[in-house]
């Protein structure tokens, strides 16, 4: 036979809560903000590390949808990333005019590359990573992070493709532009690491 606690043995009779301490409730009080995942995609393509990697940063306006993934569209004629820390990342219209996408934070050919990202309302930041999985098969990763310095309107406002970051298009871009990159060098496999807001 199952007996119950000494404070429940009597019908009716709830176990006593003691209350919490002043400085408890005032610690359960405080709301953590909600953390916005990073967005992740990646591609396997068939090519070797260092020519995955100087085929993306050295002929990127070549192969870059420019059209919607860029601030001009059908004016870009070029997109530049000069090589080194602290390099920018730009595109170059037809007029002359260039648009700054960021600025490289960490440069270590051929493994990766970090950059601001400078065309959401306000900077995130972009790391590539080229991890070579055989002589002639490398991993492309891209992780784009700082969400948390938009705003909740921001998330959701559009980008290049509508639906912004809570609607997934940040995902749904970086799987295109990816797909692009293997279309030049030859796609093994696509996968995706999607979270938080992103579909």
């Amino acid at each position: 036979m199952r007996t119950m606690p000494p404070a429940l043995d009597e019908p009716g009779r709830r176990p006593a809560v003691t209350p919490p301490a002043p400085d408890e409730r005032a610690r359960q009080a405080v709301v953590t903000p909600l953390r916005r995942p990073p967005v992740r995609q990646s591609v396997v393509v068939r090519a070797p590390q260092r020519r995955t990697f100087d085929t993306f940063v050295r002929t990127i306006g070549a192969w870059w949808p420019v059209q919607p993934f860029s601030a001009g569209k059908d004016r870009v004629r070029a997109v530049t990333v000069e090589r080194r820390r602290g390099g920018r990342v730009f595109e170059t219209w037809a007029d002359g005019t260039e648009v700054t996408w960021g600025e490289l934070l960490a440069w270590e050919p051929p493994q990766r590359f970090v950059m601001t990202w400078t065309i959401t309302p306000a900077a995130t930041e972009v790391e590539l990573m080229f991890a070579a999985l055989a002589p002639r098969l490398t991993r492309v990763t891209v992780e784009h992070r700082g969400w948390e310095a938009l705003t909740d309107e921001q998330l959701g406002e559009d980008c290049a493709l509508p639906g912004g970051y809570t609607g997934g298009s940040y995902a749904a871009g970086w799987a295109v532009i990816l797909g692009r990159l293997g279309a030049v060098l030859g796609l093994a496999e696509t996968g995706a690491d999607t979270e938080g807001g992103q579909t």
